[in-house]
Order: C-alpha cells, then structure tokens, then sequence
C-alpha cells in the first residue's frame, strides 16, 4: 500500500515549469528549488548539442547546427533569462541564493560556447554563399564573436579568459546586489514639518508606508518616487541634505548607519561598500582585453559597435562639451542669481542638495508651472491608452490585453496584432517596490525566429519594466497612479526598445529584433520615440486630470513646450561626464584610481561642485553590471541618429502636427523591422537617405 502511494504522488507531482518551453513562462508556478534541477538537466543538454555539432563528420552547414545546437541553448537562455528576470523584479533570499549557486555554472557554458575551438572551425567552414542575408550578417557577427570570445586562446591563456569570465560574473552580481540592499533599507521617519512644501500624493505614500511599518510619521525611501520629490520640493535644506547624503553614498566607503524598519535596528551602510568590487572588475576587464591582444578593455568594447575607436568616441565627447559648455554656464549663473535674488541662498552658497530645489523653483517662477501641477493630468491607464494610440496609428498596428502567468498582480501582459495576425506580446511592470531592482529597461523574453527545428515562426515577447510612484487610497478610494513627465518619456523610451524588439520581420534569431544591433546603436528606437512626449497632438489624447478627468489645458503644455530646454546645457554636461568617465575609466589601465579619475573629468565638463563624500561610480550599475562599460556613450551617440530620424517626421507633419503615416511606414520598414539584420548605418541611411546630422539634436535641445 505505502508502495503504491509512493509511486502515485511521484507521477502526479508537477513537472518542473523552467523546463516548459512550449509557450510563455510560468512565472506564478516558478520557485527557486526549480532553478538547479531545470539547469542540470538543460546544461546536460546543451553539452550534447554541442558535442554532436562539432563531430568530424557533422556537416559545416548553418540550418543543420542550428536545428541541434541553437534550439538547445535557446531553451537554456529562455529559462535563465526567466530567473535573471525574476531575480531582478521579485528578489528574495532563497531566489537570490539559487540564483548565485547557478550563475557560475551558466557563465562557465556560455564562456566555453564561445570560446570552443571546434565549433569556431566549424563556422569558418560554412560556406558564405549558401547563406542568405540575414544568416550572412549573423555568420559575420558570429566570426567576430568567436575572436573577442577568447575562441583562438590556447592552454592557460584560454583558461584564464573563463575563470575572468565567472570572476566578473560574480563581482558584477554583488555589486548590483548592494546597489539594491542599500537602495531598499535605507529609510527614514520624517515629521509633517519636515515635510512642508512636499506634494500631497507623496505624503499620502509616505504615510501609508510608515502605518505599514508600524511607525508614526511619514516613511522616505532612496527610490525615485520618494527621493526624487522631496528634492525637488520640500523646504526643509536639512531633510535633503539628509536624503542626498544618504543617496549619493549608498554602497560605498561613505555611508552611514541608519535605523529603519520597526524594530529600530541599526543597519551599517558599510556593509555594502563596493569599493573593492569596482577595483575587482576593473581589473579583471583590463586583464581580458590584454588576453585578446587589445592595449585597454574600451577597444574591446568598442570592437563591435559603430564606432570605430575609444579616441573617436573621447573626440566626440568633447566635441559636445565645447558646444554645451556656454549654454549650461548660462544655467548656472541662472539657478545663482535665482537662488540669491528669491531664495536667500547667497551667490556662492548654494550646496549640492539645495540645486534640485532651486531648479524647481525658478522653473515655477519662470514659466509658471510646475511639475507637481502637471503631474496630475498624467494618470498610469491614460498615458498608457494614448502610448497605444499612437503605436497602433504610426505603426499600423492593434494593441488587445491578454493574458499569461505573471511574477506580481500589478503586471500586466498585450498582444501587439496587424490584420488580426499575432506579431507579439509583452509584459509591463510599472510601480516601483521592495525587491524590485530600480530603474526601467525592457528585455527580451523570446525572439522572432523561423525556427530550424519545426519549421514554425515563434512570435517575439519582451519585458517592459519601469519604477513609478503606484497608485494611493484615498477615503477609501484607489487612486490611479500619477506619473511625472519624466515618467512618461521613461514609459515611451522603453517601449521603442519594445517596437524594436517586437516588430521585427527578420527570421534569423540572432540578428532579429535587438539581437546583432550595434550597441551604441541600440537607443536609436527608444530615443526616438521620446519625441512624442513632446507633441500636441499625442499629449491631448494621453491626458485626463485625477480628480476632475480634464485634458491638459493647452496653456500648460505651452509653459511644458517653452521650459522643455530649461537646463539642456547643464543636463547635456551631465551626461557626457558620465559618458567619458566610463570611456577614460576602461583606457586607464588595470588599476586606476577611479575616484580620483572622476574628479579630473569632473574638472573637465562638471560646472557644479561635487562633495567629497559622493560616491556617483559606487551605483552606477549601468557600468559595472548592466553591460554598458565602455559603452555609456551609446546614450548620446544614439540620439544623434534619434534625433536625426525624428526630424523627418517634423518634415513630413500635417497642418495641424499630426505625423504622417506614410513616415511611420518607411522608417517602421527601414530601421524597426530591419533589426540587425544590415548594420545599423545602412538601416539610418535607408531611412534618412544619407549620413547622420548632429545639426537635429542641438536645435532639439535649444542649443543650435
């Protein structure tokens, strides 16, 4: 009998879900005890694909090895792309804890995939001419890939380039864990009088926050929706000065023991120092590079973009600072004279957490708005609806709600249809939350591909994940989410990721989609699309105030449309010092000082003073664990082109500002749907019918 019952409860238990590749992931059945198992059984997998396709006597042929080898890492990527998703929108201890025994493991197979001299021979034997487009392009990027994978390293060298590879792995995973643990401990009880001038939904947030706790007062957060608002409005200089220095030395050498939670409990901040992280990676980088006979890890980064060298990409920098530098001296002396003349903040006194107030401040006096009063005309569900709107004009397409499992009842999943034909899915995560990583970005969940093994076309489904403010209870009535008007570009910024990802029509897996594109070419259709946040047109239809459902009056946008350059030097300075710190910072060596490089660039481009105790490199998770070192230039690099792209919409516009379709056809067709299947200067050529301008972007940004 006790047999039996044995054997009855092993059949019905259930199958493990990231083994279930058959449709969308089952995030709501999904625990991290399925983690190690799924990745025994699929690595032992891969392993076999990759022994059979490297045999002697297995043919050089591209279709053949894909219907073997790439449908059996595919498999293996989908399901760990499910846990590295999961582990940065639903971290826990246990998740995170099999996230990291498996992370070595998965590192050391993609390293050894990219690095296995069989295969390499393999497709250097491919015959090119058997291959159509789009499998040229990918062979090509596949060839290159092998070289700056370490695939023509011998003996120790080679062993070396993978242990690098699992080293950085690691230190990037801890540091980007710091970033989140001392992002979401860190908390501070404030009074109402602390408070004063801080908006009434952010107070009805905070103080939810702190009844949840337990606490009396009003709870503030290092998250944007928290922080970003008392910076900008509370009167208290002693409240931001509290915050800023809280924010500006979280995971470093600087930050301070703090007491949040309900039991009073004093945490180190120390504890998440990442000092010795970014010496690691740097390190560790540059010993790469050095292993592919590169002098520095930026002219690997470099390698496989559009541009063609670091010097280029520092004389491109510099370029913009010299053209920025007059415009944002003029902001300077602005918020100065502004602080002195209103604020009673002497010429020379301002300090570091008192420049977002005095932005604010002058922005209201000088154009009569502010952003808390347009803020409550940007309702999440009507931002959202207008988004759609002009996604399904421009691009001649259908957006329905669907369904799928999902990670949190706040996300929500769409079908994107033409014709009544399935073209993709995706999921959207909007508010910000304990165990979610901060920031937005979209990722891909599957790509479109035609694939080698049953010779059916897999539709693509991406992640759009952002961090807004949720929505609040008020007398016993939810209130939708307001978003601010940097929220809104944010939400449309990703979602050009998404239509790049999504409207592909490439049927190669490798350069469909975002797959293949150039790096710093990448924020092309995000960029792009921001330029609608700034139109008429789109902003009337995306509109509805929160309490009484009225559009946004025409006057205010006029005030948005004449503040929309307010600042643009200073913020255009602040970005290339970011960019060309990374850039300086990957041609520095194996062990620069880094803190010491940053005040040299700051010298250089910064027109406003930082204090000793900033630790900017600390959480710039972009740099050491998002994949963009040596390629935080890409931002600027890309809205050239954006801007470029956008100006022939502004060329095409009815009377009235409405963009033409037939525009949104051809670039929809050029650059969209091409996805990396040409390199990304043809697919802007194709497009724009000759070379990029810069001309576009300054007079975008007041500055031509």
């Amino acid at each position: 009998m006790s047999d039996m019952t044995a054997s009855t409860t092993a059949a019905i238990d259930p199958p493990n879900p990231l083994l279930d590749a058959s449709g969308l992931p089952l995030f709501d059945r999904i625990r991290p005890e399925h983690v190690a198992p799924a990745l025994d059984t699929l690595l032992a997998q891969v392993e076999t694909a990759l022994d059979t396709v490297t045999q002697p006597d297995y043919p050089a042929d591209w279709k053949t090895i894909a219907r073997v080898l790439d449908v059996a890492t595919e498999k293996l990527g989908r399901a760990w792309g499910t846990v590295s998703h999961l582990n940065a929108v639903a971290d826990t201890p246990e998740l995170r804890a099999a996230y990291n025994a498996a992370l070595p493991r998965v590192t050391e197979f993609w390293t050894r995939l990219g690095s296995d001299e069989r295969l390499y021979a393999k497709y250097k034997a491919i015959a090119p001419e058997s291959l159509n487009a789009e499998q040229r392009q990918a062979h090509k990027n596949a060839l290159r890939g092998f070289v700056l994978g370490g695939a023509e390293l011998q003996g120790a060298a080679k062993e070396r380039y993978a242990q690098i590879q699992e080293e950085q792995a690691e230190a990037s995973q801890k540091f980007s864990e710091h970033v989140l643990d001392a992002t979401d401990q860190w908390a501070y009880y404030a009074t109402a009088d602390e408070l004063d001038g801080v908006p009434e939904d952010v107070l009805q947030a905070a103080r939810a926050a702190a009844q949840a706790d337990g606490r009396d007062g009003y709870k503030l957060s290092l998250k944007m929706p928290s922080y970003l608002p008392v910076m900008q409005f509370a009167k208290s200089s002693e409240l931001r000065r509290r915050l800023y220095r809280a924010f500006v030395t979280r995971a470093s050498d600087q930050a301070e023991a703090y007491a949040p939670g309900k039991d009073g409990t004093v945490i180190d901040g120390k504890q998440y120092d990442n000092t010795a992280l970014i010496g690691q990676i740097l390190a560790l980088r540059h010993e790469e590079a050095q292993l592919l006979g590169y002098r520095n890890y930026a002219e690997v980064s470099v390698a496989p973009k559009m541009a063609d060298t670091p010097e280029q990409v520092i004389t491109f920098l510099r370029d913009i600072v010299a053209k920025a530098r007059p415009y944002g001296e003029r902001d300077v002396a602005d918020l100065r004279a502004f602080a002195a003349q209103e604020l009673g903040i002497t010429i020379t006194d301002p300090q570091p957490w008192d420049w977002s107030y005095i932005s604010e401040k002058l922005k209201e006096a000088r154009y009569a708005y502010s952003e808390q009063e347009v803020k409550q005309y940007f309702t999440a569900p009507r931002v959202l609806a207008g988004l759609f709107k002009i996604v399904e004009t421009l691009f001649e397409v259908e957006i329905r709600k669907d369904s799928a499992p999902v990670w949190h009842p706040a996300v929500e999943f769409y079908r994107i249809e033409r014709g009544g034909q399935l073209l993709a899915q995706f999921y959207l995560d909007q508010p910000a939350r304990a165990g979610k990583r901060g920031g937005a970005w979209m990722d891909d969940v599957r790509t479109r591909w035609l694939r080698p093994d049953n010779g059916q076309l897999q539709t693509p489904v991406a992640h759009l994940v952002c961090n807004f403010a949720d929505g609040v209870e008020i007398n016993g009535v939810r209130k939708p989410p307001l978003l601010t008007h940097d929220d809104v570009i944010t939400l449309f910024h990703e979602f050009g990721h998404g239509l790049h990802h999504m409207l592909t029509q490439v049927n190669e897996r490798d350069v469909s989609g975002i797959s293949g594109v150039e790096w710093d070419a990448v924020e092309l259709p995000s960029q792009f699309m921001e330029n609608f946040c700034w139109e008429w047109e789109v902003l009337r239809h995306m509109t509805a105030h929160v309490d009484t459902g009225e559009p946004l009056p025409r006057a205010l946008y006029d005030k948005m449309i004449a503040a929309k350059n307010f600042q643009s030097g200073m913020q255009t300075l602040r970005q290339i010092e970011y960019s060309l710190y990374d850039m300086l910072l990957h041609t520095a060596g194996a062990q620069p000082d880094f803190m010491d490089l940053l005040r040299q660039v700051r010298a250089e481009v910064a027109l406003l003073p930082a204090p000793t105790f900033s630790r900017t490199p600390h959480t710039f998770s972009h740099v050491f664990a998002g994949g963009y070192a040596a390629g935080y230039y890409s931002y600027k690099w890309a809205e050239v082109l954006s801007a470029d792209a956008y100006a022939a919409f502004e060329e095409t516009a009815g009377p009235d500002g409405t963009p033409s379709v037939e525009t949104g056809r051809r670039y929809r067709q050029a650059i969209l749907e091409a996805g990396g299947s040409r390199p990304a200067i043809e697919s802007f050529k194709a497009f724009r019918g000759r070379e990029p301008s810069l001309e576009a972007l300054l007079r975008h940004q007041g500055m031509a």
